[in-house]
């Protein structure tokens, strides 16, 4: 570039006139994007988030205490005991998930044969302290009975992948 290119270039200043011509280009196509907090984006029905733990329709807790999510973290988050019932089969006593350590892999939802943990669309969950990120079998079951609806459909969608 020569001098002279270099100085029409500074005095008519084609530089600004061209990103003001691709501004004003964009300005009257619609907009990408959303007003988060009124409105959400799509999100797959394989995302991974809030976990969950899930009944049968009857009101039963899904969870026979088998310990596979428990066997197969990675960060070692979840926290099972069990004891057996008086008909033999197993019921979960403590479910603990220390939510600070959870990497979100999916694996636990994975290993579970009864589909008792599942992780939610609930990616909303911010707290003020760490304790409150220590969820129970309680606070578990709660999400479940919250987002039963929206987590059946989830495992429908995703059943032919499984």
């Amino acid at each position: 570039m020569t001098f002279m290119q270099r100085t029409i270039r500074t005095w008519f200043l084609t530089e600004l006139l061209k990103g003001m011509f691709l501004t004003f280009r964009y300005m009257f196509k619609p907009t990408v994007t959303i007003n988060y907090p009124y409105e959400k984006g799509y999100l797959s029905p394989r995302f991974r988030a809030e976990h969950a733990l899930r009944r049968y329709e009857g009101g039963e807790e899904r969870c026979i205490s088998c310990k596979l999510c428990e066997a197969i973290c990675p960060a070692q988050a979840i926290t099972i005991d069990g004891m057996p019932r008086d008909d033999g089969s197993r019921r979960t006593l403590r479910y603990d998930i220390d939510m600070t350590k959870c990497i979100y892999c999916g694996y636990c939802e994975e290993a579970c044969p009864v589909d008792a943990i599942v992780e939610g669309p609930n990616f909303e969950f911010a707290t003020e302290t760490r304790e409150e990120l220590m969820y129970d079998k309680m606070k578990l079951l709660d999400n479940g009975a919250r987002w039963e609806t929206e987590l059946a459909s989830r495992l429908k969608q995703d059943a032919k992948y499984r």
